[in-house]
């Protein structure tokens, strides 16, 4: 690709580049046409020619089309290579076969134009599976110079902003969005088996719940009022399961205002489900099987290797308790010190970070964060918070202070995050008025309390298994990505400089 900084550089291609779409329009020739009928894959045309020996070609001619990737010889015999979805195959022209004015045109073809050809396959004498041209059609001129094949992109700000190019340079970018699609199409699969229903709830929401989390808010000018993007569709799906749905799940965008970090961007993809009659145990058992088949459908296996650890996704997964672990990792017991400032002075004492204006919630999460999830390398659950934590998660029937709730681990990141759902709706409304003393207290990820998810609570709900997952941490595992930007085709990005240059 052109130096972006090499400015006249790039203006002059780009001049060239245009003057023979003008040529072309000059002489009646649309160099963007709006079809090109009859095309087959390029990976059909390789399979039909696999057989052949050197020097052989098949009898029946087809059509292909792609980008043109590289490009070698001049005059009487020319050889192109042109790359779609399914592969790349080489065009092989000679003069004598297609005439001199086609091998002209040919010839002025630029690197990125996209071609539509037509021929038998055929090997050459040195074996390459070519296409024997006999004809070619232009269906769309490149006016920019595309990346360079042989160097890719390096820039990360390039890739990611313009991520086209980052797909145009990279198969092995192409694949992992391919793995990706492979994981999510999997997950469907699996629940669909298992009779959950896929419902669609609100993204613009009159009130956010069910997580904590900073929303986006918008305003709806025809309603006067403002709305906010969701922080997650939790209370929602859980309306459907008190309406009678009793197994559904959603796969979907969700939105935070928060900061953005390796694993987190403010838009992401999750998986939530719910299902009735079921508890946190059986949702654990569900989500090891689920994550493996996705990952046997993203890789071909369940051992995928992350960060230079191989690590199995392959059912059992480890389980320990949160409390126990938590106080393996960092010297210390956070239910014996119950009150924010005992615990910030005791993290501060073994070394870890503890923000003033930090919850007892968020001191606990932040421990947990530091001392104990970067460990959790191979599939993890970890079992049974502290209800402070978790409000929207039933409490265990021998401990009232610990809910039935466990979040799993993978990699030393989170990618799950389950309860046996509250459906007690006088302790739901408790609940609500403790995230109300949090918010007044200075949490402003504390959601507000939601006066008809708590009507819909006491029309009766059933015993619920609920689970959160995230896709985009779960692809980062199974792609071995370490940074959420590389398995999200768009992610956010701070504004560029206005500083006038091409984004090419």
């Amino acid at each position: 690709m052109t130096d972006p900084a090499d400015a006249g550089g790039l203006d002059r291609l780009i001049a060239e580049r245009r003057a023979k779409a003008d040529a072309l329009r000059e002489r009646g020739v649309d160099p963007f046409p709006a079809t090109y009928e009859g095309r087959r894959d390029i990976g059909d045309a390789r399979e039909l020619g696999e057989p052949l020996p050197p020097g052989e070609g098949s009898d029946e001619s087809l059509r292909i089309a792609g980008r043109v990737v590289a490009r070698r010889g001049q005059g009487k015999m020319a050889f192109l290579d042109v790359e779609d979805h399914t592969g790349r195959i080489q065009l092989w022209a000679r003069a004598n076969q297609i005439g001199q004015e086609s091998m002209a045109a040919l010839l002025d073809l630029d690197l990125g134009d996209i071609v539509g050809a037509e021929g038998p396959v055929a090997r050459t004498r040195r074996g390459e599976l070519s296409l024997d041209l006999r004809g070619f059609t232009l269906l769309a001129k490149a006016l920019r110079p595309p990346p360079d094949k042989h160097h890719g992109l390096k820039d990360p700000e390039t890739r990611y902003r313009q991520r086209y190019l980052d797909l145009m340079a990279d198969e092995e970018v192409r694949g992992v969005f391919r793995a990706r699609a492979a994981a999510i199409a999997a997950i469907r699969r699996f629940l669909d088996g298992r009779g959950f229903v896929e419902v669609e709830t609100p993204s613009l929401q009159p009130l956010y719940g069910g997580a904590a989390a900073r929303p986006f808010v918008t305003h709806h000018n025809a309603l006067d009022r403002d709305l906010y993007l969701r922080i997650a569709p939790e209370l929602y799906l859980k309306r459907c399961v008190v309406g009678g749905l009793d197994r559904v799940y959603e796969l979907g965008k969700n939105f935070r205002n928060e900061g953005v970090s390796y694993k987190h961007n403010p838009e992401f993809t999750s998986l939530e489900t719910y299902e009735a009659y079921a508890d946190y145990r059986d949702v654990a058992a569900m989500t090891e099987t689920m994550v493996a088949a996705a990952a046997e459908a993203a890789t071909g296996g369940t051992t995928v290797r992350f960060r230079d650890q191989e690590i199995e996704l392959a059912p059992p997964w480890t389980r320990l308790d949160l409390r126990e672990s938590l106080e393996q990792a960092s010297g210390i017991d956070v239910r014996e010190l119950p009150e924010a400032a005992a615990l910030r002075d005791a993290m501060r004492a073994k070394g870890y970070e503890a923000a003033d204006t930090a919850t007892w919630p968020q001191l606990v999460d932040g421990l947990l964060s530091s001392a104990l999830e970067p460990d959790l390398v191979q599939p993890t659950f970890l079992l049974d918070y502290p209800v402070e934590l978790s409000p929207f998660a039933k409490r265990r029937p021998d401990d009232p202070a610990v809910v039935e709730r466990f979040e799993a681990f993978a990699g030393g990141m989170e990618i799950a995050n389950a309860f046996t759902e509250l459906n007690d709706p006088d302790d739901q409304r408790a609940r609500f008025a403790a995230l109300v003393a949090e918010r007044e207290a200075g949490d402003e990820e504390a959601p507000p309390p939601d006066p008809d998810f708590l009507a819909a609570l006491e029309y009766g709900m059933p015993p619920t298994g609920g689970l959160g997952v995230g896709i985009d941490r779960l692809v980062m595992l199974m792609t071995d990505r370490t940074s959420i930007r590389e398995v999200v085709l768009f992610p956010a990005m701070r504004s560029e400089a206005s500083d006038g240059r091409d984004p090419g």
